[in-house]
């Protein structure tokens, strides 16, 4: 979904209006919808400063108007996140500017600095990047280091009221509805198989941290071969840090994908595991669980997206392509948690 002209047009006035009144002198320009994947909600512009050389690039991003603020519709809530992350030198891009109302645009915002480089779509790489295994093993490794990063921040210092932590049980029974929505009942079986599979193997979710929530190459940018910031962060959450090592292994691992739709990446699943554990200094063995939940989540999410391109509602080709790998993709999640034992917490 694309904003029509007009949409644009309204948003330009009421950022001329904003910087007119908050941004000392300063004038926005060249104002553009950002690339396909941003909904149609997330602008770049400059701001030019009264000053010579005073350009300064930054990323506007709005909360769909009309929408109730909860999970990754709440964007403002990202403004105490990544200034947080931000002050600590983490690699994120700073937020100065933010609001929760509606005043400004009509629903609430924020402005966040537009860092160099360009994503690493794992799917469809821009054909900028170097593809080589060596190059590409790089851009994983250097995802991981910057995700182990993130793990090792305080929040409980830094981020105390900004959300409570997520139990796991609830983590896996939150994507019920979702997988319901699935256009195929062969899917929601399979689903709900692997779903009740988890739930009698989990671990205890330690150690608890902030998750991003879809870490990897594609939600980080890359500027001659350097990470330069972790972006998208709609899906955090306060959880077991261990989820987005787990989203990492699935994408490395070919058995849940298919030739025709697969992600570029050079790695194995053992080879993020270890690399992730290294970072993190700490032994990492219940990380299969956590491989085999993030092919279950993303099966789900892909039953619901393919549901509301099939039917019009959000119509994009992609999911046609995803849903060649949802069969697979419950396949390897159900055989990874055939290895693990039923836990105690569980069974009982």
């Amino acid at each position: 979904m694309h904003p029509s002209p007009l949409a644009i047009d309204s948003v330009a006035q009421s950022l001329v209006r904003f910087a007119d009144a908050t941004c000392a002198g300063s004038t926005a320009q060249d104002l553009r919808v950002m690339e396909a994947g941003h909904a149609g909600l997330t602008f770049g512009f400059d701001l030019i400063g009264p000053g010579p050389e005073q350009r300064r690039g930054l990323v506007l991003k709005l909360a769909p108007p009309g929408v109730r603020r909860s999970g990754n519709t709440d964007v403002y809530k990202q403004a105490p996140l990544l200034r947080a992350l931000h002050a600590a030198g983490l690699p994120v891009p700073d937020v100065p500017y933010a609001d929760a109302g509606e005043s400004w645009f009509g629903t609430p915002f924020i402005m966040m600095e537009r860092l160099p480089g360009l994503p690493f779509f794992v799917w469809q790489p821009d054909p900028s990047f170097d593809r080589s295994v060596q190059a590409v093993t790089s851009l994983y490794a250097q995802t991981i280091d910057a995700m182990a990063a993130i793990h090792r921040f305080d929040w409980r210092h830094y981020l105390t009221d900004w959300e409570e932590p997520r139990a796991l049980v609830d983590e896996v029974l939150r994507w019920d509805v979702v997988l319901a929505k699935s256009p195929h009942t062969d899917w929601i079986a399979s689903g709900r198989a692997v779903r009740d599979r988890l739930l009698a193997t989990r671990p205890d979710g330690a150690p608890i941290g902030l998750v991003h929530g879809d870490c990897q190459p594609g939600n980080a940018l890359f500027d001659g071969g350097r990470l330069t910031g972790l972006i998208d962060w709609e899906l955090a959450s306060i959880g077991s840090r261990r989820i987005d090592a787990g989203w990492m292994m699935m994408l490395a691992d070919r058995s849940s994908w298919t030739d025709d739709w697969c992600p570029v990446c050079p790695m194995s699943p053992a080879q993020v595991a270890a690399r992730y554990a290294a970072a993190m200094e700490e032994a990492c063995d219940d990380l299969p669980w956590y491989q085999a939940y993030a092919g279950y989540r993303l099966g789900a999410i892909s039953c619901l997206n393919i549901h509301l391109h099939r039917s019009g509602r959000r119509p994009d080709a992609t999911w046609e392509r995803f849903a060649l790998t949802i069969d697979p993709m419950f396949s390897r999640a159900a055989a990874l948690l055939d290895r693990l034992p039923i836990t105690t917490e569980a069974a009982a």
